[in-house]
């Protein structure tokens, strides 16, 4: 068994692959970091060089994209309509307001209600290849980017070697097949309650992802406030659990599934449940 560990996307990440083989280890190691690299140079909203940021800077002009951008923009939209709303990706401007240090200063609620005029899929206008945003409007694929790029790195190694890999990008991972004696991989869950054991699970094939609150958060009276806003409301969840964690076909599914619990506050389990998903919630 092979690790090979690289930085990316504000996570650290590894890739598990099943093999000795040193040569073919650093073909699909590199693979998937190349991969990831050139995701997150791509898609990242803190670059001023890449489409998101011809995009968020358009000033209320339509910007043409290729079709990989169109694709998670079909996808965003998709997410926004059977989500109700939930999940939107123009919900990203919020961090003006909020910043999730670990300290007791919320938003001013005025403030949030003025950046909220600039929040709404439904303020968009998307007819691909061609987004138009109202200006001051911004998209933020943070949402969806990093599970997908979890899923494509996953492929593209797995393709390179064709030997089973994981790969683990901050906790969201992907396991393209089980280990080459038929075993399965062992996962382990961070548990926010840090004097409490890490559960694991065992994997075969899939994606597994985490949402929650274990590092970006606010408390002020005594109440928690998670980091995941309600794109309606903007702010935080109320009751929301403290992580979930979904397992999935892919990355990208549970990663959506487990974002989406999180904004269903005290009734995550339920909504997860009513989906038939497999899933942990702490609390």
């Amino acid at each position: 068994m092979l690790r090979a560990q690289f930085k990316a996307m504000a996570s650290p990440c590894e890739t598990l692959i099943d093999t000795d083989d040193a040569s073919l280890g650093q073909l699909v190691s590199a693979s998937v970091s190349g991969e990831a690299f050139r995701i997150e140079q791509k898609f990242s909203h803190y670059r001023a060089d890449n489409i998101v940021h011809a995009i968020n800077n358009a000033d209320g002009a339509a910007v043409e994209v290729d079709n990989e951008t169109a694709d998670l923009l079909d996808y965003a939209a998709r997410c926004y309509e059977e989500s109700g709303g939930l999940f939107d990706i123009t919900s990203g401007v919020l961090r003006r307001v909020w910043k999730f240090d670990g300290s007791d200063r919320l938003a001013d609620p005025a403030a949030v209600t003025e950046v909220l005029k600039l929040v709404g899929w439904k303020k968009v206008s998307w007819q691909r290849p061609r987004l138009k945003l109202l200006p001051g409007m911004e998209i933020d694929f943070g949402g969806i980017g990093k599970e997908y790029a979890v899923d494509r790195a996953a492929m593209l190694g797995a393709a390179a070697g064709g030997v089973p890999i994981l790969v683990n990008f901050g906790g969201d991972l992907c396991a393209t097949g089980p280990r080459g004696d038929g075993s399965a991989w062992t996962v382990g869950i961070e548990n926010p309650a840090w004097d409490s054991a890490m559960p694991t699970f065992s994997l075969k094939k899939g994606g597994v992802a985490t949402s929650g609150d274990a590092r970006r958060f606010l408390i002020k009276d005594g109440v928690r406030y998670g980091h995941i806003l309600d794109p309606r409301s903007g702010w935080p969840v109320k009751d929301a659990p403290r992580s979930v964690t979904v397992v999935a076909a892919t990355c990208g599914q549970a990663g959506l599934l487990s974002t989406l619990a999180i904004l269903q506050g005290a009734g995550a389990e339920g909504y997860l449940t009513q989906r038939q998903a497999v899933y942990r919630v702490q609390r």
